[in-house]
């Protein structure tokens, strides 16, 4: 899939631990944790916007996009 989160990037960035942030944010360590693996298959904005509060950035620095031109097929 061309649309990535690179969530642990920014973690490491800022020196946070993921157990502390899905606490912050009122998720489960396994929801964060399939979230950072990109084991699961949409993020609702509501957390998106939450993790960029705690994490202090923006939602293009948690999620990336390799262009596909297959994404048109779909």
């Amino acid at each position: 899939m061309p649309v990535r989160v690179t969530l642990d990037i920014m973690l490491a960035k800022r020196k946070m631990r993921a157990r502390d942030v899905a606490e912050k944010i009122g998720l489960s360590e396994t929801q964060l944790s399939l979230l950072r693996n990109g084991k699961v298959r949409g993020m609702r904005f509501d957390t998106l916007s939450k993790l960029c509060l705690v994490l202090d950035c923006r939602p293009g620095d948690i999620i990336d996009y390799d262009v596909d031109a297959a994404d048109m097929d779909a």
